[in-house]
């Protein structure tokens, strides 16, 4: 999901250079852009709604720093928005639990759920 929403970022970007402030219209392609990369990793689309319209509360009339790009900008808040929609804070693992602990694996197929379990059974162990 992440290098298919970082491609389709890196190609709307291109077209923000320029431009000293984040407006309405020269963000519209590129929350488009985020919106069909999300729906297409199988994100809810209450979700992506929410999301997008706080980005989009967000960027617009952020003015953009000198050192940056309009692009940066608009990248910079869809990255802390993500931060923000799948949490902040990294939830411990409670192994005192009653045995056995039950942990729940999800992800779509070919996302690395095997091995990321063998990697924490073997660290475990």
């Amino acid at each position: 999901m992440f290098e298919n929403l970082s491609e389709r970022l890196l190609r709307t970007v291109k077209n923000l250079r320029g431009q000293g402030r984040l407006t309405e219209d020269n963000i519209k392609d590129a929350l488009r852009e985020v919106r069909m990369a999300l729906l297409e990793a199988d994100v809810a689309l209450p979700v992506v709604r929410e999301f997008i319209d706080r980005v989009r509360a967000r960027a617009i009339g952020e003015e953009v720093l000198l050192s940056l790009t309009p692009g940066q900008v608009l990248i910079k808040i869809v990255h802390e928005e993500l931060i923000r929609v799948m949490g902040e804070a990294n939830a411990e693992l409670n192994l005192r639990a009653q045995p056995p602990a039950v942990v729940l694996m999800a992800g779509l197929q070919g996302s690395g759920k095997t091995t990321s379990v063998a990697k924490l059974a073997r660290w475990l162990k």
